[in-house]
């Protein structure tokens, strides 16, 4: 009898797809482009201009869902959120709340680890001006549902409403939602949309823009992850 692949091998053979993927013709030039082209402080560097795998625990009960690898930050180190200030913010809060090893990311090998999470996003390349065409984002939606089915997680984190409408056309393509969802997008808000489903929870994208304005806080982020542990605490005494 041949003994069917650990989750870990098939997971693997999941990221080779990811980083071979050359569906998006516009995505490959521009992520090509940049990973040639370099950022000047970068020009010694030497970018991963593919496209970028998720990243963390296999057996993860928490899945973080992003929205695209940034043009100098995953996309230049092959790993999602590692190198540019959202993944500081990011980082910094997950170390906090027990989920990762340490509180920086700056490339695939620092030793960060994460533990029960798992990091991914609703795109696997670099978008000009961080605008996807809805093409683009339907392409990578197979990846993140194989993610999904691979890990199991009990709990989705949304970054950001981007990442909370890939996570809902999923649904409706698996046919879970049948009608246009009314959800609004809260900070810190969670929902569990149907029986034995992971609970979605949501928060301001951890972007300059957000942290910097102040939209998006340390103490607002980690209210969502206190949230988040307290809910698989509950999960786990079931």
């Amino acid at each position: 009898m041949v003994a069917s692949p650990s989750m870990g091998d098939t997971l693997q053979r999941l990221n080779k797809a990811i980083i071979a993927c050359r569906k998006c013709a516009r995505l490959v030039r521009y992520r090509e482009r940049v990973a040639s082209e370099r950022r000047r402080a970068y020009r010694e560097c030497t970018y991963w201009g593919k496209p970028v795998p998720g990243f963390g625990d296999r057996h993860a009960r928490l899945l973080i869902l992003g929205l695209a690898p940034a043009a100098h930050g995953a996309n230049r180190t092959g790993r999602m959120f590692t190198g540019d200030r959202s993944g500081d913010f990011l980082y910094k809060a997950l170390y906090r709340a027990g989920f990762a090893s340490q509180p920086i990311s700056v490339g695939l090998n620092d030793g960060l680890k994460l533990t029960d999470a798992y990091i991914t996003a609703t795109l696997r390349c670099a978008p000009p001006a961080n605008k996807p065409l809805p093409s683009e984002t339907a392409h990578c939606l197979p990846y993140f549902e194989r993610e999904l089915e691979l890990i199991e997680p009990r709990a989705v984190l949304a970054l950001g409403l981007i990442a909370m409408r890939g996570y809902l056309a999923l649904l409706r393509k698996q046919g879970k939602l049948l009608k246009p969802s009314r959800l609004r997008f809260r900070h810190c808000a969670s929902y569990m949309l149907g029986p034995g489903w992971p609970r979605l929870f949501l928060s301001y994208h951890p972007s300059q823009q957000n942290t910097f304005t102040g939209k998006l806080t340390e103490a607002m982020l980690r209210s969502v992850l206190e949230k988040i542990r307290q809910f698989l605490k509950r999960e786990a005494l079931r």
